[in-house]
């Protein structure tokens, strides 16, 4: 089958290198089998040579664009800076994913490669994965576009996203197993030391709190519940502080950060506990009050909700100086 990786401008250069690597090992890993390889896979752009990085780079293809008659997979590298930027810098290249995903060729966008596969409009209505740092900017840019929070892989009607950074390993992975077997995308995975059952990216995140808006009076309740994340705080408080109806308010709020008021107060305490874990040596019931929870088994429910991992989890993960809690 056809593999063709996308080299756009500012393009994240491991992600046009990778995908290149795993498909051409798979191929060995085949041929030592003593299959016939599968893929054939080239690197596709608007040029034969594409710099990246500032000049500091630069990718040969081996095909343009216009030379590709037919393919089967369509891979669309992570993008580099600002985003407008980029998919400004690559506007040509959209008719053309466009038009290979109507012959029936499958789309895969890797980490914020999600943005450029949004451009073409085949996303509209659909669901998508990327990275958990670029989700509200992706939200705004493409509001009729579902962002599927936390999720390493979204597939729907031949289109596949990824999560963040190092996540498109697992949908690499994941494509392998499609086209090859099982047997052959473990083998890979062994070979590449990538955690083929990883489905979520939430143990990543970073809870930024959604301010790129212009609701004064959601900012003030913004403002209020971070500064006092250690308090229980509850709505009517929020409404009283903000002189704003409690309907009107929760409609608003939602609007402006994407978040219910009890969601986004969920996801601040989280990430102080977040923080307590990696830095103190602190027991679970001690970061627990910290952050204004009372009941053990609420704290652990919301915790292992928001990070996919429960505090013990969590903290041994991230914390070299873990004891038993």
């Amino acid at each position: 089958m056809n593999v063709s990786i996308l080299v756009p401008e500012n393009a994240v250069m491991q992600a046009i290198a990778d995908p290149q690597y795993l498909f051409s090992a798979v191929n060995q890993f085949m041929a030592v089998a003593g299959k016939k390889p599968l893929f054939h896979v080239q690197l596709v752009g608007l040029k034969k040579q594409v710099e990246i990085n500032d000049g500091l780079f630069s990718i040969n293809t081996s095909q343009l664009l216009k030379e590709v008659k037919k393919t089967d997979l369509v891979i669309i590298p992570a993008l580099f800076g600002d985003m407008k930027t980029a998919i400004a810098a690559n506007k040509k290249a959209l008719p053309w994913i466009h038009e290979q995903y109507q012959n029936g060729a499958e789309v895969a966008s890797l980490c914020v490669g999600a943005f450029l596969l949004a451009s073409t409009g085949l996303l509209h209505g659909k669901k998508c994965s990327t990275h958990w740092g670029f989700q509200n900017e992706f939200r705004e840019m493409f509001p009729d576009v579902e962002v599927v929070e936390g999720s390493i892989i979204t597939e729907e009607d031949r289109i596949y996203s990824s999560g963040g950074a190092n996540s498109y390993w697992n949908l690499l992975l994941h494509l392998v197993e499609k086209y090859t077997d099982r047997e052959t995308a473990i083998l890979a995975s062994k070979y590449f030391a990538i955690d083929i059952d990883r489905e979520s990216q939430t143990a990543f995140a970073m809870f930024q709190g959604q301010k790129n808006h212009t609701d004064e009076a959601v900012r003030k309740a913004q403002d209020f519940i971070e500064e006092n994340f250690q308090e229980k705080i509850s709505i009517d408080d929020l409404t009283e502080w903000v002189s704003v109806g409690r309907r009107s308010f929760e409609r608003r709020f939602k609007l402006a950060t994407h978040n219910t008021v009890l969601e986004y107060i969920q996801r601040i305490k989280v990430e102080a506990a977040k923080r307590s874990f990696e830095n103190s040596r602190k027991n679970m019931n001690e970061v627990m009050y910290d952050v204004g929870y009372a009941d053990r088994k609420a704290f652990r429910t919301v915790f292992k909700k928001i990070t996919g991992l429960t505090p013990i989890e969590y903290r041994n993960k991230y914390n070299k100086m873990a004891v038993c809690l």
